[in-house]
């Protein structure tokens, strides 16, 4: 299941703060970070049966109160750091929701069997030439 940037969207709320690092006086008078919130809790995109994984997968970016908080400063103007944002958690989400398929253990086949066994005594003959010779 992947999740969409529009559907996404509806559920989450944004926070405008001002931005980090170098940037001279841009950065000390205009608010063009944004902070993301979303609620996977009570989300409608979320199935009940991946929500746990889901919220599991995201703790590293959840807060106190259950929240998912993104943030982004990357560039220089509000709008694109809330569609930054926006492309992260749908990033995020989407990898929490892929669902890793089942690995079943093959056993090895009968001739896989027999050309191991050839190969190791045709390794133990060449060793075994490369002794020293016992004279008598």
């Amino acid at each position: 299941m992947n999740v969409s940037l529009d559907e996404l969207r509806r559920e989450v709320w944004f926070e405008s703060v001002a931005s980090r690092g170098p940037g001279g006086q841009n950065v000390n008078k205009v608010a063009s970070a944004a902070i993301l919130y979303w609620d996977p809790r009570v989300s409608p995109l979320v199935r009940e049966s991946a929500r746990e994984r889901v919220i599991a997968k995201l703790a590293p970016v959840t807060n106190r109160d259950g929240l998912v908080v993104i943030r982004s400063d990357e560039l220089r103007d509000l709008v694109r750091n809330k569609t930054r944002c926006l492309e992260k958690l749908v990033a995020r989400l989407n990898e929490a929701l892929h669902v890793p398929k089942v690995r079943r253990p093959t056993r090895p086949t009968h001739s896989s069997k027999i050309k191991r066994h050839e190969t190791k005594k045709r390794r133990g003959e060449t060793k075994k030439l490369r002794r020293r010779v016992a004279y008598d």
